[in-house]
């Protein structure tokens, strides 16, 4: 009877803290990006360092700066973040700036998209879509109707972003461009912008990345190459039919963790960019849906979580939860498009899956505002739950 007793105590401390369904999803979510991590690293730790857990042990080490930061935001009220929007927002424009400069960025494969932090390199462009969901959330509370009814309330933010995308392209850093524009253009039809100036705002971004692929060869190639891969297997598209490859070679069952093929011979970036088609072909159809459900619940949960906010009236902690929200579904359907043939192909990691310090600290920041959001959002409902009812004490006279 005690130790049940201790059981529902601790189920009901965990569920003051955190959605639970969410903790599920994230465990499951670690365990399969460890996993993978696990599987596509091993070959390439020991070419490059001679140590075939070298990238295991560094990703375990950003795992665990993840962590410190999923607890240190947690602790940090929601106003105080309301507060820190812009001052976010300016400091990781000056870092993608400073990304640029010779010397202070750091370039690998002529892309200077990282920023040296002592021993540790930081993709910036990652930290900037946190800082955007932050910023745009306590924007659109401030502005309140005027985002819905003002056009230059609209128009502002697009500007902010527009100068953002330049930076990013600078680098250059297409695919972090396109999933930072189209999570502006969520989070503000959330906010509840009005339809006519979303679609030509939308319009004309596509009409600017249109042009700014056609421009580049390499980009315009990418472009041209996903809707007929197999025409140049060995040159443009050679990325994308390697994926292709692994995710049928995977069939129902897949080959067994390990067994994937293209990882080792095959496909570049396998386990950052095209981390999808190892896990395809090693845990195939199963491992697919167990994944995407998976994904599939934990962005339920943070869409859910803002529902929660907006019935208590509480719209910064509202729209933060749909700015996390969207950007992981953004961010993982473009990665699953891409290894499918369903998208141009481009470099983006999978949250949580995928190898990389920056995405997994980002996402973990994020994840700590959800925390903090879920927090903030039951301790509300709670005092309005247990509010003492105001009882006439006047004597009928």
């Amino acid at each position: 009877m005690v130790a049940d007793t201790k059981q529902i105590s601790l189920q009901e401390s965990i569920a003051n803290v955190i959605d639970v369904q969410m903790l599920f999803a994230l465990m499951i979510l670690c365990g399969i990006g460890i996993t993978m991590m696990m599987s596509t690293t091993v070959e390439i730790g020991y070419k490059s360092h001679a140590d075939a857990f070298f990238h295991v042990k560094k990703q375990m080490v950003f795992l665990l700066l993840g962590v410190l930061c999923v607890f240190t935001v947690a602790r940090i009220r929601l106003a105080y973040w309301e507060q820190l929007g812009p001052f976010l927002l300016i400091v990781t424009i000056v870092l993608l700036v400073m990304v640029l400069i010779p010397g202070l960025g750091t370039t690998v494969n002529a892309s200077s998209r990282w920023i040296a932090l002592g021993p540790i390199s930081l993709q910036v462009s990652e930290f900037t879509k946190v800082a955007m969901i932050v910023y745009l959330s306590g924007y659109i509370v401030r502005h309140g109707t005027n985002v819905q009814k003002k056009f230059s309330a609209f128009i502002n933010p697009m500007a902010l972003v527009s100068v953002i995308a330049v930076l990013m392209m600078m680098e250059p850093d297409f695919g972090s461009t396109v999933v930072l524009t189209a999570l502006v253009f969520m989070m503000l039809y959330l906010g509840g912008v009005r339809l006519a100036p979303f679609i030509l705002s939308t319009a004309f971004s596509v009409l600017v990345m249109y042009f700014l692929a056609r421009n580049n060869e390499e980009r315009w190639s990418r472009v041209t190459t996903f809707w007929r891969p197999f025409e140049d297997p060995l040159g443009d598209g050679f990325q994308l039919t390697q994926a292709l490859i692994a995710i049928g070679n995977g069939g129902i069952f897949g080959e067994g963790l390990g067994g994937s093929i293209q990882k080792l011979f095959y496909l570049t970036e396998a386990h950052n960019d095209f981390v999808f088609a190892v896990l395809a072909e090693e845990l195939g159809l199963i491992g697919i849906a167990i994944l995407l459900c998976t994904y599939f619940m934990f962005i339920w949960r943070c869409f859910s979580l803002a529902t929660s906010a907006q019935k208590q009236h509480m719209m910064f902690a509202q729209h933060i939860a749909y700015g996390c929200g969207s950007w992981f579904a953004l961010q993982a359907t473009i990665h699953v498009g891409v290894n499918m043939g369903l998208l141009p192909t481009k470099g983006l990691s999978m949250p949580f899956i995928s190898v990389g310090g920056s995405n997994l600290l980002a996402s973990c920041i994020a994840v700590g505002l959800l925390v903090r959001v879920y927090m903030e959002v039951n301790r509300q409902g709670a005092r309005r739950v247990h509010r003492p009812r105001r009882t006439n004490t006047r004597k009928a006279g």
